[in-house]
């Protein structure tokens, strides 16, 4: 027997993709904050977040047109939630969650050191109705070294689900994905 689910917690069922940092910078001042809700926008290196004007870093970003979107494992989780809770107008959350900025090569953003991957972005759009920045990554950085290799993803309530099992099913899609 189907139950009704309510409307208000329909977003919970299609929370998209991992958990992400963004990075942004104007002038020395550098800040990160959490994203949970991102979307690719199609097979190219272009995708969406969403954010808007209660997050510090949303005004920076699209003044300066840049920022940097990093991937962290799963053991990164409490920073992610750390980073996501405070606010960048009163506190350097590189210091106080003990991660390492590094300079990006074409943006001013810093890369975050201990993520899985970076990508340098730009702001090609804004959906302002929908609270969505689209960006073009224009340069990725991958840490093969990491020895976490799982990302987090975000069920929408303050929970959270970690990549399990992966299913490998290349042969069977083969003329169904772009090349890699």
């Amino acid at each position: 027997m189907l139950k009704e689910y309510p409307l208000n917690r329909v977003f919970t069922l299609v929370e998209p993709g991992p958990v992400l940092l963004v990075t942004t910078a104007e002038g020395k001042k550098k800040n990160i904050m959490t994203i949970t809700w991102s979307m690719a926008m199609s097979f190219s290196p272009t995708f969406g977040i969403v954010t808007g004007a209660w997050n510090h870093s949303f005004e920076v970003m699209m003044k300066t047109r840049q920022c940097v979107v990093a991937v962290p494992g799963a053991d990164l989780i409490g920073k992610a939630v750390g980073i996501g809770t405070c606010s960048g107008t009163d506190t350097d959350k590189f210091e106080k969650f003990s991660l390492s900025a590094r300079k990006a090569e074409k943006v001013k953003a810093p890369l975050v050191a201990e993520c899985l991957f970076n990508m340098e972005c730009e702001v090609s759009d804004h959906i302002e109705r929908y609270g969505i920045v689209i960006l073009e990554c224009v340069r990725a950085w991958e840490n093969p070294n990491r020895p976490e290799k799982r990302t987090i993803h975000a069920v929408g309530d303050g929970t959270f689900v970690a990549d399990g099992e992966k299913f490998d099913l290349r042969r069977e899609m083969a003329s169904k994905l772009p090349p890699l």
